[in-house]
This record gives structure tokens, sequence and C-alpha cells, in this order.
């Protein structure tokens, strides 16, 4: 968690120092303005640490509020940072280009670059802010030879249930889920966020959703932040079936497994290839991992992995920096012989209430017999 939090100061302390700079050279401010200006970045970069000491204290009001205006404060300075960056590199190329030619070509004063990426930002983040709260709902088919019939099931991923996401979203995506009326409902980590003390009552809204082969989850980073002790409670309590390594078989001809993230240590860690191995291959095997990432030795012992956990990078550009990690594509590709990957785009949000060129899903994905 050190490292986590020194990184974190690091990165997110550096944009709004580099911000700092440049708004105070382009408008050339002076005291009291520049100073004012620092203690706002300054809060505003102590604003998550702030949530999680009044979380804490069980002053969750405070903490919602705080939250709200600082993880929407961070989505904008994302945003701010990156029209910055990307009108700087376009300022630097006409400078480039005036110096090479010898002759004056069009230059973007400071000022107005920063205005210019100030009024992106802002409408940027209000389209995310709304668009996060529109579900998608995506409809993918996956045929097999294993199956005698039809599975409908419904994927949910990283919902973040905690002060931003609450029990009215809760209530908005569980409509949408019994609307597609499931065989199956599934969960591929980061259910809660990262605090499970201000949950009280939303598990027992989940349990309201009883699909008639039930409903399974694996754990996600988040669940290992918030604890993993209470976590598998708030789970549990939600009707979830948690897969830790082990499987149910459905009847049917349907295996469900599910393995940890591996953000969550243990002393004894499941083998994924092992865990595979020792399921009969003539079922369906459906594997739950809260990590886009196949396992090398894993291709071919699974039918379809059901993932999320990098939110299509959640705000524009970040999708470009998830993708560095996990280069597997969105939605529906292969994994190997006989295998398939879905990635889900996640269901809520984390920190900033706002998703730019990523939206919501709740995925369903229907299991058919392959004629022939």
């Amino acid at each position: 968690m050190s490292l986590f939090l020194a990184a974190y100061l690091t990165i997110y302390g550096g944009i709004h120092l580099y911000l700092w700079f440049r708004t105070v050279r382009a408008f050339d401010l002076h005291p009291p303005w520049s100073p004012l200006l620092g203690v706002l970045c300054a809060f505003m970069v102590a604003a998550p640490i702030i949530v999680r000491l009044l979380q804490r204290h069980d002053a969750e009001g405070a903490a919602r509020a705080v939250a709200y205006v600082g993880y929407t404060w961070m989505g904008c300075i994302f945003l701010f940072f990156s029209a910055s960056v990307a009108i700087d590199l376009l300022r630097g190329v006409l400078w480039t280009g005036a110096k090479l030619l010898g002759r004056e070509i069009f230059q973007i004063p400071s000022a107005a670059a920063l205005s210019v990426s100030l009024v992106l930002a802002v409408a940027a983040a209000t389209y995310g802010f709304f668009d996060a709260r529109k579900l998608r709902v995506e409809h993918v088919t996956v045929k097999t030879q294993k199956l005698p019939k039809r599975v409908r099931v419904v994927q949910l991923s990283d919902v973040h249930l905690g002060l931003v996401v609450g029990r009215e979203r809760l209530l908005q995506i569980l409509q949408e889920v019994i609307a597609a009326q499931p065989d199956l409902l599934v969960c591929t980590g980061d259910l809660i966020d990262g605090q499970v003390d201000g949950l009280q009552g939303l598990d027992e809204v989940l349990q309201q959703v009883k699909p008639p082969l039930g409903k399974f989850a694996v754990t996600g980073n988040h669940e290992a932040i918030a604890g993993i002790a209470p976590s598998v409670g708030f789970i549990r309590r939600s009707g979830f079936t948690l897969l830790r390594g082990d499987a149910a078989h459905m009847a049917g001809a349907l295996t469900v497994t599910g393995v940890d993230d591996p953000f969550i240590h243990s002393s004894s860690p499941i083998s994924e290839p092992a865990l595979l191995k020792a399921l009969p291959r003539e079922k369906f095997i459906l594997l739950l991992k809260h990590r886009p990432a196949v396992h090398p030795d894993s291709r071919g012992l699974f039918d379809l992995q059901l993932s999320g956990h990098v939110h299509k990078g959640q705000i524009f550009p970040f999708n470009l920096l998830t993708h560095l990690f996990y280069p597997a594509p969105m939605g529906l590709s292969s994994a190997g012989p006989g295998s398939h990957l879905y990635v889900s785009r996640g269901t809520g949000t984390w920190g900033p209430p706002m998703r730019v060129l990523a939206p919501p899903e709740i995925t369903i994905v229907d299991i058919v017999p392959q004629e022939g």
C-alpha cells in the first residue's frame, strides 16, 4: 500500500504541479491567487486520502461529499492535463516548423492554449458524467457443441459499490439484469470499491435477484483494498457463490469456475492451469477471472473466460495506457484453440463519476448449441 501511495502522490501530485506552473505562468498570477491555487491543488491531491480517513472514523456523509468533489475534480484534471499536453505538442510542432522554415507561423499563445484545454475538459467531463449513467446492454452469442440448450449468462463487472455508486445506481443495474431474464448471473470482480462499512442494505438488494442456475462471483483487486474478509462476507450475503479456485457443476453440461485476483495474497495460491486440467473437458467450462489476461498454459482448457478490470480506460485517452498492460481487445475475442475471452468495459465507475468514450455495460452472453 505504501508503494501505491508513493506512486499516486508522485503521478497525481506531479500533474497538479505541472498545471499549477503552466497556469501561473500563462495568466501571470501573483499572490494571493497563485498560493490559493496551490492550496486548492494540494487539497484535491489529498482528497482521496481524506475520504478514506473520514470513512475509518464513520463520517460517511462528509466522506461522500469530499469523494464527489475530489473524484469529479480528478476526472476534470485528467481531461485538462490530456488536452493541455496535446495542445502543447501542437505548439511545439508549430514552433519547430517556424524555426526550420525560417519564417513566422501562427503560434498559439499560452493563455489561449490553457483556456481551450479548460473548455474541452469541462465539455468532456459534462458529457462523461451523464454518459456514465446510461447503461449499455451488450449482447453476444457463443456457439458450442457441449450444451443441449441455450444458457443465458449476465455478466456484471467493476460495479464499485461504495460512496459514489450507491443504492440508486444498483437498483438501475439490477433492473436491467432482471429484464434480461438470465439463467445465471456472474460478477467478475470489484463488486465493491474500497470500504465495506458504507454498504449497509445493499447486500439485501442484491439478494432479491435469484436466477435459476444461481449467482457466482470472483474477487477483484478492490476486494483486497477493502479487506478480503469483510469483502467475502458482503459478497456471500448478497447471494453469490464465491469461486476461489474451485468449480460448480451445473445440470446441463456447464461448469463454472473462478480464481482470485493476484492482488490477493495467499499462502497456497491456486494454479489456474491445474484447476482447469482437473475439470471434465466434455462440459462447457466458463472461467471467471477479474483481469483480462489469459494464462499461457490455460489456452484450450476453458471455453469462455469472462473478465473486466480495465474499464476501457474509463476516461479517454487512458484506454491507450490500459491497453499497454492488457492488450486483449474489448468485447469477444479468440483466446486460443477452442477458447474465447470476453472483456467487459465495467458496470460502474471507479474514482471519477464519469466515463468518456468508455460507456458502462452489463453483458448478456447467450451460450447456444451449435448446429451440426
